[in-house]
């Protein structure tokens, strides 16, 4: 993880551990040039957590975040429904947005995090997931 991604976000809300890691995210994705378009992206029964470009390719994320892996690891909670959702919603928002690239693909970034002061355990990014 690099170390400007933990300093940029000492301050974790409280009893928030999605939001916190939907921030870390969001600055994961700058750091690696990313171009965020949308967070919390909502239409129609779905929602996708972060929309960005990464070069010519429209990128949808999902960010699951655990404050600890008793309950199993971020990227294992995650439903094939979920991923359906994602990609439904995400057609909906390029066919709202056709100046955007054609090029689409959904990725899952994957956050734990230490208990009590919530450092970053681990951050992973998985690109291009598939059904």
């Amino acid at each position: 993880m690099q170390q400007g991604l933990q300093k940029s976000l000492l301050h974790r809300p409280r009893n928030n551990t999605g939001a916190y890691g939907e921030a870390l995210a969001v600055t994961f994705l700058q750091h690696n040039h990313f171009h965020v378009l949308e967070r919390n992206y909502r239409a129609g029964h779905g929602e996708i957590d972060i929309i960005a470009l990464d070069t010519n390719t429209l990128v949808f994320v999902e960010v699951k975040t655990r404050a600890s892996l008793a309950y199993g690891t971020p990227e294992g909670a995650i439903s094939s429904q979920k991923l359906r959702e994602v990609i439904r919603t995400g057609f909906m928002y390029k066919s709202r947005h056709p100046e955007l690239p054609a090029s689409l693909r959904v990725d899952v970034i994957a956050i734990v995090l230490t208990k009590p002061n919530g450092s970053v355990l681990s951050l992973k990014h998985f690109q291009n997931i598939t059904l």
